[in-house]
């Protein structure tokens, strides 16, 4: 995947966890830590919080893997040749 695919990717995902965000009124990061040490174990009785959990730890977790990929490329390539350049007519 390209660089510039990465971010249009990344960007999309962060649009879906901007709504969980909204919803529950945490980012994703302390969401996921939280998550993570068992913190939400009270909401799995529930449909809806165990559903939108789910999904939100796996959106969170595609986006950190994007993330690493950039990151990583980013380190191999010269910024200003993967800079999309598109001049205005």
């Amino acid at each position: 995947m390209q660089l510039h695919e990465l971010v249009v990717e990344m960007k999309i995902l962060e649009r879906r966890l901007a709504s969980y965000e909204e919803k529950y009124g945490i980012l994703s990061e302390d969401f996921y830590n939280a998550l993570m040490s068992g913190q939400f174990e009270e909401y799995d009785e529930y449909d809806e919080t165990r559903i939108d959990f789910s999904r939100w730890k796996g959106i969170y977790e595609t986006w950190q893997r994007r993330k690493e990929k950039y990151d990583a490329q980013l380190k191999e390539l010269d910024i200003t040749e993967s800079l999309r350049f598109q001049p205005a007519y």
